[in-house]
């Protein structure tokens, strides 16, 4: 008796070791989401998770810029956290470097049906990322200085738009039009710059390969483009701006037109709550009346490779795409749900995250830049040529595209 007794009692300490240790994990979460949502929900929808499963989750919020910056020095020193936050442009480089794992062989482990997800960004045919929530991007308006400069319809095509920053620059203090060119991260190629391509039913690709050399559109929307600044209607300091810098600007009531994300109407709303502003559709090329794309982008998921805690990591992600902690989440970022099955009640959301989802309704939702390799350095590429053709240093739009293809296509091959 006194033997069994003894076993008993090891067998419970073992097991109370093992809760110990189960309860003593904690996962970091890189991400800049926490900083674009209503303050506390993103600790209150991770504090379900330590509810559920003892887990603790250390939250490493940042500004999107900055938490690129962080998660590539950490993918280069193998101290990358746990759990991070990705944009789909980033995933071909991490997943090349063996920076982040494959979700394909973790959801095969723990038998996840992957039919219920709306998208996964996939590297070689293994899913390396998952989007938690998509996100739209029209563009924002500012009604207020529209009136002040005499606009009195919002624009709808390239002329119309020109003409509506033009007079804003002309007769308020402010600006036409904003864009980040930052090469430090140079996402205003994709959600600025080619949002006017893309909303004109243009595409700068070809069979997955670069179709720029010819390519009329992205010929006229750089030309575009260039005579904006031409008109000295955009926003200066261009070519240092990151994204977060942009929205900065906008909130401040110094620029009446800017593309950026529908997860930035939380912060608008709480920076300046009496700012009168609206979304628009992106306008179009003069003389286009087919179908608009509209650029959307993603708050993805992924796991580091250098992670002790594989499957503590993979839980978490299954529990933040769980159907009614997406929809929880999409509600929250004025976004739409990476879970199919997942439910969001849209009928409290901003009226503006409504109007953008009946534009984004009349459009196709596009990015050919998601899961391109190195699809930051091709943003970088577009960018350095595009500052060096608009400062006047390339005499055309068509020299400049072919200076671009011949450094983009031997990533292709």
């Amino acid at each position: 008796m006194v033997r069994r007794g003894l076993l008993v009692a090891v067998v419970s300490l073992l097991v109370l070791s093992l809760s110990a240790a189960a309860s003593a994990v904690t996962l970091e979460f890189q991400q800049w989401w926490e900083v674009e949502l209503p303050r506390g929900v993103l600790r209150e929808i991770v504090d379900g998770f330590t509810k559920e499963t003892g887990v603790e989750i250390r939250l490493l919020s940042n500004p999107y810029a900055d938490t690129n910056t962080q998660i590539a020095a950490g993918a280069a020193t193998g101290t990358m956290a746990d759990v991070v936050g990705l944009d789909g442009a980033w995933v071909y480089d991490y997943a090349k470097q063996g920076a982040i794992s494959n979700l394909s062989a973790l959801m095969t482990k723990g038998g996840y049906d992957d039919s219920q997800l709306s998208d996964q960004v996939r590297v070689d045919g293994s899913t390396y990322m998952i989007p938690v929530v998509n996100f739209a991007y029209p563009m924002y308006v500012n009604l207020d200085l529209l009136k002040q400069a005499g606009v009195t319809e919002l624009p709808k095509t390239w002329s119309e738009f020109k003409a509506a920053a033009e007079a804003v620059t002309r007769k308020t203090q402010a600006y036409g039009w904003i864009i980040p060119l930052s090469t430090s991260s140079p996402n205003g190629i994709q959600n600025q710059f080619m949002s006017f391509l893309w909303a004109s039913g243009g595409y700068m690709l070809k069979d997955g390969k670069p179709n720029l050399v010819g390519n009329e559109k992205l010929i006229k929307a750089t030309e575009f483009v260039k005579s904006l600044f031409d008109a000295g209607v955009v926003a200066p300091g261009a070519y240092s701006m990151t994204e977060a810098t942009m929205v900065e600007e906008f909130v401040n009531g110094r620029v009446a037109f800017m593309t950026s994300s529908l997860a930035h109407i939380n912060l608008i709303r709480q920076n300046a709550p009496n700012l009168n502003f609206a979304v628009m559709p992106v306008p179009a090329m003069d003389g286009y009346d087919g179908p608009r794309g509209m650029v959307v982008a993603n708050w993805g998921i992924g796991i580091a490779s250098n992670s002790r805690y594989q499957d503590e990591a993979w839980k978490f992600i299954e529990y933040m795409m769980r159907p009614e902690v997406n929809a929880r989440l999409a509600e929250a970022a004025n976004a739409f749900p990476g879970n199919v099955l997942a439910a969001p009640d849209y009928s409290a959301a901003d009226p503006l995250f409504r109007d953008a989802y009946e534009i984004f309704k009349d459009s196709y939702a596009i990015n050919e830049f998601t899961g391109l390799p190195v699809s930051e350095h091709l943003m970088r590429i577009f960018n350095d040529y595009l500052q060096l053709y608009i400062e006047g240093e390339i005499d055309s739009a068509e020299e400049m595209l072919a200076f671009i293809q011949a450094e983009w296509e031997p990533n292709f091959r």
